[in-house]
């Protein structure tokens, strides 16, 4: 398996719920950040901004969901990564 062009092929992460101050958020405050985070599993070709196992953050609206090899993965554009994890 292996994206195409602009495209990457990601698993979505499922965020901590709790800050590290202890403050624990609610699915409601959850729902209101923007961005979700993600692992790269495959970049297409003329990806140039992450890697395979890059962890990042990408537009929550953005891209859509594929089940590959029985496995869910989420399928966004390039341009839809805002951060890239170090």
């Amino acid at each position: 398996m292996r994206a195409i062009g602009k495209f990457i092929i990601i698993d979505k992460v499922t965020e901590e719920t709790e800050t590290k101050s202890g403050l624990v958020l609610t699915a409601h405050d959850m729902k209101g950040f923007r961005y979700r985070k993600g692992v790269v599993v495959t970049p297409g070709g003329e990806v140039t901004c992450v890697k395979a196992g890059d962890k990042i953050y990408y537009d929550k609206s953005s891209g859509h969901e594929m089940i590959i090899n029985d496995t869910p993965r989420t399928i966004i554009l390039e341009r839809d990564v805002v951060v890239v994890l170090d």
